[in-house]
């Protein structure tokens, strides 16, 4: 998975990004003010920075004209139009404010790491390979054919494996955020890949909630 720097100010928000990005697979490196941050990123490389903007000795802008092209995400309190404006003119990937939901910010981790192409290209479990780059999946060696929705949701619950996904926001990342039809949808679409790959354990029903791939 992926190298992500995290520089946040406040130990208990830098303490739950990091343990939820690493319970996908995910190495994550912290930092708490912005001279540390700008030693790191001038040593190590990353895949993918989170930058909260308001920080001890230089801002997250001042950060991100450091990257060398590094994907950013800004993590941040400050709201108004003008300040996403100014963060996404600076060259950011997304910009998220706070509060916001740990499965939000997981999902948004996914999508600016998909494309910059900063992240596994397939997964083995079991009997089961699964090869995001060509969205084709594998049982026992032969192909399992899978409906275009089928494998979205199925590469959803993958790249957030160990993580409660809400159908809300599988519907969201499958169908997208102007989807009008019932969430009940998740529920068949799951029935159809389970009857299609089995699963086992892996795939868990989280009651009235959604759902959870443990890996």
């Amino acid at each position: 998975m992926a190298r992500i720097l995290i520089v946040e100010d406040e130990k208990p928000i830098r303490n739950l990004i990091k343990r939820n990005l690493e319970l996908i697979g995910h190495n994550c490196i912290e930092a708490a003010d912005g001279n540390t941050a700008a030693v790191l990123i001038a040593q190590e490389n990353f895949d993918l920075m989170l930058f909260d903007i308001m920080l001890p000795d230089q801002s997250g802008y001042e950060l991100i004209e450091q990257t060398n092209g590094t994907p950013v995400i800004f993590l941040t309190a400050k709201e108004s139009a003008a300040d996403r404006i100014k963060g996404l003119s600076l060259g950011a990937d997304d910009y998220i404010v706070k509060p916001f939901e740990m499965q939000e910010l997981i999902l948004r981790v996914g999508a600016v790491l998909r494309r910059t192409q900063k992240i596994e290209q397939s997964l083995r479990f079991d009997d089961i390979e699964v090869r995001f780059s060509s969205k084709k999946v594998y049982k026992n060696g032969k192909e399992v054919l899978l409906t275009p929705k089928e494998y979205d949701l199925l590469e959803a619950l993958l790249r957030n494996r160990n993580i409660a996904l809400t159908r809300e926001k599988l519907i969201c990342a499958v169908w997208g955020f102007d989807y009008e039809g019932d969430t009940r949808t998740v529920d068949v679409h799951i029935r159809q890949i389970r009857s299609k790959l089995g699963l086992g354990d892996h795939l868990k029903t989280l009651y009235k909630t959604g759902y959870r791939f443990e890996l």
